[in-house]
């Protein structure tokens, strides 16, 4: 059981965030056998041909998606994490978490659902906002021993 209530907030963040990214992998994956755009060779032999071995606009709309969480929450991780150890409040530690998974929900939804300008934009700037507080607050906590 993890005692530490901060960290506890951060897992419970970070596992939503690492299942929202499989969910845009599974759909990148759905959307490739619904549209028939494999980017393998062998995938597209095994489901129709060689034919089928191309790129679909919506299909790297989806890609893009996952990609970006890749960027952007896998750095959250490692500083959500470290921020958990330098002993926050928690409610302000549970803003800092709930403002990055709101933002990337928000981003998510703005890339596959193709929302207007400057949706998608917001959501990123959003989402950093935490990630930037946490990193300066790091930094703060750890500078008398550099």
């Amino acid at each position: 059981m993890i005692r530490n209530e901060v960290f506890s907030c951060f897992v419970f963040y970070a596992v939503l965030l690492v299942t929202k990214m499989y969910v845009i992998a599974i759909i990148t994956g759905q959307v490739r056998l619904r549209k028939k755009a494999f980017a393998n060779p062998e995938d597209a032999m095994r489901h129709g041909g060689l034919q089928f071995h191309r790129e679909d606009p919506y299909v790297e709309r989806c890609r893009r998606a996952h990609l970006n969480d890749l960027e952007n929450i896998l750095p959250f991780l490692f500083l959500g994490a470290i921020y958990s150890l330098t002993g926050p409040s928690l409610t302000v530690a549970r803003v800092h978490f709930l403002v990055f998974f709101l933002g990337r929900l928000l981003h998510s939804a703005a890339y596959l659902f193709a929302l207007p300008a400057p949706t998608r934009s917001v959501a990123y700037s959003v989402a950093q906002m935490p990630c930037i507080s946490m990193a300066v607050q790091i930094l703060i906590s750890v500078a008398v021993y550099a």
